[in-house]
């Protein structure tokens, strides 16, 4: 399928003229999907698909990712703090009131959750897709690939000279072969060196101590999980996940008892790639 259609698409100036793109399609309750990395709104084009004729569907794409600008590091700052801000400014340009359906996968687990912590008034539900709002589980170290992109110099040339992060996602988020216009579709945002400069600060702002900077943003959001145990939740997994594997999903469970969880035994990271019928059906049930 190709990128959502231009008619839907919009560009918020986040301040200093930096734009940020989002997919705004559909009419009724407003569902909120939030993208990780290396992916971007057109992540979402099955579940917006399915949700688009009863609901109001908002898919941003994160500064530096997708068709959103990819400013300097002199011009913004690639913290998740600045992406929860980010968020919290989208959603209020596009005058989102109402208590909106919360969908995050990857980094915009921790990104969705964290504005959720700030603004836990305006969430009516969530849906979970592997993804972590909480800190490494007991016993879980960052995978080799991530710690040797993260810790070492290597870093900057693998991801943003040779490609390899948004290569190896292309390669090793799904259990099926992505077809090749779709491939190309996902290394489309990201042609060279200063484009990619996003996908590296993903990677080395995962935190991990304390000191790190997204640390403290990210003990507040786990410390205000509770809060939302009560929603309705539903939790789609793949299990061939390579990251966020049966560790990340057991500790959804352990935080949320009352979550409905669907696993997914031949799906990868990219839940969406591999079942995405399945997972619009379950979203859809959910919803009523």
């Amino acid at each position: 399928m190709p990128p959502p259609p231009l008619d839907s698409s919009h560009l918020f100036d986040r301040g200093g003229g930096i734009r940020m793109h989002w997919v705004d399609e559909g009419r009724g309750d407003p569902v909120v999907m939030v993208h990780g990395n290396p992916s971007w709104s057109y992540y979402y084009r099955s579940l917006v698909e399915a949700l688009r004729g009863t609901r109001r569907c908002i898919v941003p794409d994160h500064v530096g990712m997708g068709l959103s600008d990819k400013p300097g590091d002199d011009r913004y700052a690639y913290t998740l703090k600045t992406r929860v801000d980010d968020l919290e400014a989208l959603l209020d340009h596009a005058g989102v009131a109402e208590r909106v359906t919360l969908v995050v996968h990857d980094w915009g687990g921790m990104i969705g959750m964290a504005w959720a912590a700030r603004r836990p008034e305006r969430v009516a539900r969530i849906v979970v897709l592997n993804t972590a709002a909480f800190r490494l589980p007991p016993g879980k170290a960052l995978p080799r690939e991530l710690w040797w992109v993260r810790k070492t110099p290597l870093g900057p040339l693998l991801v943003r000279g040779l490609n390899r992060f948004v290569e190896g996602a292309i390669a090793r988020c799904t259990v099926k072969p992505l077809p090749a216009e779709v491939a190309g579709i996902y290394r489309k945002p990201f042609p060279n060196w200063c484009d990619r400069r996003a996908v590296l600060r993903f990677v080395q702002d995962i935190p991990l101590a304390p000191g790190d900077p997204a640390w403290e943003t990210m003990a507040a959001t786990e410390e205000a999980l509770p809060r939302f145990a009560a929603l309705p939740m539903l939790v789609c997994w793949g299990m061939k996940d390579f990251v966020f594997d049966g560790a990340f999903l057991a500790e959804w469970e352990r935080r949320f008892p009352g979550a409905a969880v669907h696993r997914f035994e031949d799906a990868g990271h990219w839940i969406l790639e591999d079942e995405p019928r399945e997972v619009a059906a379950l979203v859809r049930e959910f919803l009523r």
